[in-house]
């Protein structure tokens, strides 16, 4: 892929599928992999990449790609799935921590990922569950003083009541850096209430 000319080869482009559902993270080689393949649909959003491919014999002229931050796909036979009311994205620290902003919900303070960990609000020797509802970030200091307890036995107030994420709003939580359009079109797809609306509006 020589004749590469980018922002950044870091930065991911959003895919969804022909009727504008978001699907997932993909980075530049696989954009083009799309591209190359002739199953993009329409593309939109900011141009993040040109790649510059081989040379035609005949015209001496080289094929190229402009690849942009969102792309449409024809088919994916997931997507009406994953946009169902009832679709539970899978849990897992990382969307975790973003969903919570990286905050504990105990103590409030900000933390880097490191300093965190995934607490039961029931704890699961007190039969709760492993699932978005009743998970929330914590930092390792209120969760080793929550221990197995619950937050009111411990002398604990949660900040804010845990959700399940869309799941546009769990692509959102994947992104490593969202650009500006990126965020526009995934917000057009958040549920009107969802908590990320608020929670968004203070960080910008």
């Amino acid at each position: 892929m020589a004749g590469l000319d980018v922002h950044s080869l870091s930065q991911q482009v959003l895919r969804t599928d022909a009727a504008g559902m978001p699907l997932e993270w993909i980075d530049f080689r696989e954009a083009v992999r799309i591209y190359y393949l002739g199953q993009v649909a329409y593309s939109y959003g900011s141009p993040l990449y040109r790649v510059y491919g081989g040379e035609n014999a005949l015209s001496k002229r080289r094929s190229v790609v402009e690849v942009n931050s969102i792309i449409a796909t024809h088919g994916d036979s997931n997507a009406a799935h994953k946009a169902r009311s009832h679709y539970v994205p899978p849990l897992n620290n990382q969307t975790l921590f973003a969903r919570d902003a990286h905050l504990c919900m105990y103590c409030g303070h900000q933390f880097p990922t490191r300093g965190l960990s995934r607490d039961h609000i029931v704890p699961l020797s007190r039969g709760g569950r492993d699932n978005w509802t009743n998970v929330v970030t914590a930092c390792k200091r209120c969760n080793n003083r929550k221990a197995g307890q619950t937050p009111e036995q411990a002398g604990l107030e949660l900040l804010a009541v845990p959700f399940t994420p869309t799941h546009a709003e769990y692509i959102y939580l994947q992104g490593k850096r969202v650009l500006a359009d990126q965020m526009e079109f995934l917000l057009a797809h958040f549920p009107r209430h969802s908590p990320l609306h608020q929670r968004l509006s203070r960080s910008m």
